[in-house]
């Protein structure tokens, strides 16, 4: 069902399994420039199957939901979105509020990590072919193209700072933040189609991405569990990130490699996907326990 929260408006789609509640929940955060009917929103579907209340919903300044400037990443805003989805999940009657959980897919994985580790109302986090975005690893993959890459955005913040236009990209294809054929062959084509879903993205918000600090969740989410899926080629968010936290988190933790070799093969491609759900669905299990007269699942 379609719902609605918070003043901006965020937008998103419930989804309630069958059986008598209250069930566990889990809110979701996909990757750039997502929409809730793309890759949060197959993922959500898929678990709603298996006992979860599930919420996906477009971040502000995305999809259906309100906030300016269009179409702009704001990692503080996003991390606030998740805190309101959760506070929303737990006002639920279907959901039980003690048994909460996130679930980030690619750069999603990431806000999510950041997120579980510092709210005390979430008890697992997942991350899918994760972006753990860290100024700190992306200066070191730079070199000394870091700093010559944001001072490119030194004339962008200033016009803008006073007053004006927004500038923009196309978020795939030529130019686009997110260059290269691979991104293209989902967002670009009939793959990754979704009615909210635009292709232009804020200049700034590649800013956004080299600056923002997620990995740092990895010190603060024990005693939490943590479970980590990811491709073992992946030329976008690469196997090493996903190292890197599992090796800075405590237990309980878990690591599962999947012989993806495009990082899009866990957005929709089976048989990843489902690989990457029945992880998720096994791990998740120990922790939020779906009870036995949830779409049959373990209690």
């Amino acid at each position: 069902m379609r719902v609605e929260f918070t003043s901006i408006p965020l937008i998103g789609e419930l989804r309630v399994p069958a059986g008598p509640g209250p069930h566990p929940a889990l809110v979701f955060t996909g990757p750039f420039t997502g929409v809730k009917e793309q890759v949060t929103g197959l993922y959500a579907e898929r678990l709603t199957e298996r006992g979860y209340v599930t919420l996906a919903f477009d971040h502000r300044n995305f999809g259906e939901s309100g906030g300016e400037p269009r179409r702009h990443e704001d990692p503080q805003g996003k991390l606030a979105d998740l805190r309101a989805a959760v506070s929303y999940l737990r006002t639920r009657p279907e959901a039980d509020p003690e048994r909460v959980g996130a679930v980030g897919i690619c750069l999603g994985g990431g806000y999510a990590l950041r997120f579980a580790a510092f709210d005390p109302r979430v008890k697992a986090f997942v991350g899918i072919a994760g972006a753990y975005n860290s100024p700190y690893a992306m200066r070191e993959g730079m070199g000394a193209g870091y700093q010559g890459a944001l001072a490119a955005f030194g004339d962008v913040l200033e016009r803008e700072d006073q007053g004006g236009p927004v500038e923009y990209q196309p978020a795939v294809g030529e130019g686009g933040a997110m260059p290269g054929e691979e991104p293209f062959d989902y967002y670009g084509t009939e793959r990754g189609t979704a009615e909210h879903w635009r292709n232009e993205v804020t200049r700034a918000s590649v800013l956004e991405l080299i600056t923002m600090d997620n990995l740092i969740g990895a010190d603060f989410l024990s005693p939490k569990p943590g479970l980590l899926v990811h491709g073992v080629v992946d030329a976008f968010c690469a196997p090493e990130g996903a190292h890197a936290v599992h090796a800075r988190l405590d237990e309980p933790k878990r690591l599962v490699w999947l012989d993806a070799k495009r990082h899009i093969d866990l957005y929709d491609t089976e048989p990843y996907l489902t690989q990457a759900v029945d992880a998720t669905a096994e791990f998740l299990s120990a922790w939020l326990a779906p009870r036995a007269s949830a779409a049959g699942s373990p209690g």
